[in-house]
């Protein structure tokens, strides 16, 4: 997998989307909005980019890549989504995890109206994402 941008690209990828967001403008469209912010503040250098465009989600999906997927973060009627590319190879202490469960691969958090994420456990399984990212591609190399 390619190096996923600069931090000067992941600036100005991450303001492109806000932008564009045309999803709901309640609670799902700012809890995705804080979600943003704090994957931001756990790695400065992350790309964020809209993909798989669809009439269901016409705007596609935010997707948060640093050497690889960090995580997506889709929005539902009852619920916003993230999902961890590779989640389950991640340490979970604070059980943010509670979706996607059963796979070997993914793992995801089920946001609903109302729930708060724990930001500084949200932002470390967020720095691990991105680690592991690395260390595969230096594998690779």
């Amino acid at each position: 997998m390619k190096k996923t941008g600069s931090a000067r690209t992941a600036k100005s990828a991450s303001r492109k989307v806000v932008g564009e967001t045309s999803g709901p403008g309640d609670w799902r469209k700012e809890t995705l909005s804080n979600v943003r912010a704090l994957i931001k503040e756990a790695d400065p250098a992350v790309v964020e980019e809209r993909k798989w465009k669809k009439a269901s989600k016409p705007d596609g999906v935010p997707v948060w890549s640093h050497y690889g997927i960090i995580c997506t973060g889709e929005t539902y009627k009852n619920a916003v989504k993230l999902t961890f590319a590779k989640g389950a190879k991640l340490e979970d202490p604070k059980r943010l995890f509670n979706s996607s469960l059963e796979g070997n691969t993914r793992r995801a958090i089920d946001l609903h109206e109302g729930d708060r994420i724990d930001g500084p456990a949200f932002k470390a399984l967020v720095r691990s994402a991105v680690e592991l990212n690395v260390s595969s591609q230096r594998k690779r190399d």
